[in-house]
């Protein structure tokens, strides 16, 4: 059996290229794009057992309550905007105090934002909104992945968000 071969018949080395190439499709997608497949991946996870990941014993949400207070402040259109400076990477304030927060409050951050969406005090996807069909591939991997390699996924792309001023 060739490397080939025995990659495309490793499940194991296949999960393990999962996550890394499930990361790079996400970022390949637009900024519009990722932000609608978050909120689905959420709204999924949410049903799975994701709160017990992103729960308060995890992350202090403290840090994250005080910006998503600044963010429940604005108009929808910043609100849109603020999530498109994260992906972005755009130096501003927020994304500025966002780069700070440890890894589980980005996880909590994102979770608590999903909820904010769910509850309407956060620019709500459109009830008519489709997936592009890139970023309904993209879903489709997260989804065949197990819940483990589900939050490296968004781990990974939640890490590379924001702008970290203490790395600068």
């Amino acid at each position: 059996m060739s490397f080939a071969n025995y990659q495309s018949f490793n499940p194991t080395l296949n999960q393990t290229k999962a996550v890394p190439n499930t990361v790079a499709a996400f970022k390949r997608l637009n900024g519009d794009e990722q932000l609608g497949l978050l909120w689905l991946i959420y709204e999924y996870l949410d049903r799975g057992g994701w709160s017990t990941i992103a729960s308060p014993g995890v992350a202090r949400l403290q840090l994250t309550g005080g910006l998503l207070d600044q963010i429940k402040a604005m108009s929808h259109t910043k609100q849109s905007q603020v999530m498109r400076d994260l992906l972005n990477q755009a130096d501003t304030p927020i994304t500025r105090a966002y780069g700070i927060l440890s890894n589980n409050n980005k996880l909590a951050f994102w979770y608590q934002l999903a909820g904010l969406v769910g509850s309407g005090e956060f620019v709500p996807v459109p009830p008519d909104y489709q997936l592009s069909p890139a970023a309904a591939e993209v879903f489709d991997k997260i989804a065949l992945l197990d819940f483990g390699r589900q939050i490296q996924v968004l781990r990974q792309v939640m890490l590379t968000m924001g702008i970290d001023p203490l790395a600068v």
